[in-house]
């Protein structure tokens, strides 16, 4: 079914979320049924109660016939079109539609707070909202400021919750400019008639085509998440309402799993975090200082057994499942107790081979050629300098395989 479009713009009563922001369900015509240039099924209807995306709040979900709208836009260009996107096509002219209720209380709430929290900023701080979004699990405010501190932020969230739960009206009135410009906007009108203003009686106006509840109570508690700077302003992100008691409901069993592990109260969770945190500390050092002992008790055994080349000793061997870190360690302890000696050493690490060869200070070689000559054979990359350098490659070849290239490489360069 196609319908021809009835002509002329939708008028703002066609428009129900603005006539009654809680209207869940409504019936109404289609008078245009049609494809977007990209392939898309959208229908227009008479009259809607599913809010468009538009001013930084996102469209509303639902159902028409029981069929998905999957997305709702505005299409101001095209005769102010309110263009519904659905999941197949509808075969009657007449429709029942049905909002995703949760979907459209929960970006009322956090519409309603960035409001209350915009104005907190504005008001007490001289810090004007530049930017916002409302995303599916937190929302943005930009403020426009170079700094931002944890005091301030402490301030406008006691500010902000205080105007919640004093439960104040939330007004909605259309006015023309010069009515809109009796009023201390905190942002300069675009337009010259049909202006809506949210007012909060003595403390916040401003232009918003977005939809609200009828009171501040309803936005529930306002938490701020964090804040970050983000170009030359600060970005900070919150969430209000049902998500802020979610996110404590989550918190909440999350400090009762830590409590019942660590076997303490919830009070006395930090003092037990911070008490393991040291024992931690203090196990990794004691780690540290017994792996570099066995690192040298390692060192010493290898020097037992060194081959003796025209350059100098020479210390090779291959190692499985070791850190590049590890061996380094071990390579700079021998030529550091052993100024002649030469260390080649090569690491098996699952489908990679690594290596690592040094010197030391009385041998008169260049490692880094060296590696450089070796590498393509494992197409590897890797560099250093002349004392010392790494690489590695693809496992082309076994790591004795590649020792022994090593090896004969460096008998021909000495």
């Amino acid at each position: 079914m196609k319908l021809v479009n009835a002509g002329g713009e939708r008028k703002l009563e066609h428009k129900l979320y603005y006539t009654d922001a809680y209207k869940q369900d409504f019936t109404t015509k289609i008078i245009k049924q049609d494809y977007d240039k990209d392939g898309n099924l959208y229908v227009v209807l008479n009259e809607t109660a599913f809010y468009p995306t538009g001013g930084g709040q996102p469209y509303d979900t639902g159902t028409l016939n029981d069929i998905n709208v999957i997305n709702v836009i505005n299409v101001e260009e095209i005769n102010g079109e309110i263009r519904h996107y659905i999941a197949e096509q509808l075969h009657t002219e007449d429709v029942e539609g049905k909002i995703n209720w949760d979907r459209r209380f929960d970006h009322m709430q956090q519409h309603a707070a960035q409001h209350i929290l915009s104005a907190a900023f504005w008001d007490h701080f001289n810090m004007p909202t530049i930017g916002f979004h409302l995303g599916k699990e937190t929302v943005t405010i930009d403020l426009e400021t170079e700094n931002l501190h944890a005091e301030t932020v402490e301030k406008a969230i006691q500010i902000a919750n205080k105007i919640v739960f004093e439960n104040h009206p939330i007004r909605i009135q259309w006015m023309n400019l010069e009515e809109a410009k009796r009023l201390p906007l905190r942002k300069e009108p675009t337009m010259t008639e049909n202006i809506r203003v949210v007012m909060i009686e003595n403390f916040d106006y401003n232009g918003c085509g977005g939809t609200h509840p009828k009171r501040t109570g309803e936005v529930g508690p306002i938490q701020v998440l964090g804040w970050e700077r983000n170009k030359g302003g600060i970005r900070l992100t919150f969430i209000a309402g049902w998500r802020t008691l979610k996110l404590m409901g989550q918190q909440q069993q999350i400090m009762k799993n830590v409590s019942k592990q660590l076997n303490s109260s919830e009070t006395d969770i930090p003092a037990k975090v911070a008490q393991l945190l040291t024992s931690q500390k203090e196990n990794e050092k004691a780690i540290q200082t017994m792996n570099e002992k066995l690192l040298f008790a390692e060192a010493n055994e290898l020097l037992q057994h060194p081959t003796e080349i025209h350059a100098g000793i020479l210390i090779s061997k291959v190692f499985t499942n070791r850190s590049m870190q590890e061996i380094a360690k071990l390579s700079a302890i021998i030529t550091e107790q052993q100024e002649h000696a030469i260390t080649y050493f090569v690491i098996e690490n699952d489908d990679k081979l690594q290596c690592i060869l040094a010197c030391g200070k009385s041998v008169s070689l260049d490692m880094n050629a060296l590696l450089k000559d070796a590498l393509p054979t494992i197409e590897g990359k890797g560099g250093g300098n002349k004392k010392s350098a790494r690489g590695g490659g693809k496992a082309i070849m076994s790591g004795d395989e590649f020792l022994n290239q090593l090896v004969s490489s460096l008998q021909s360069a000495v």
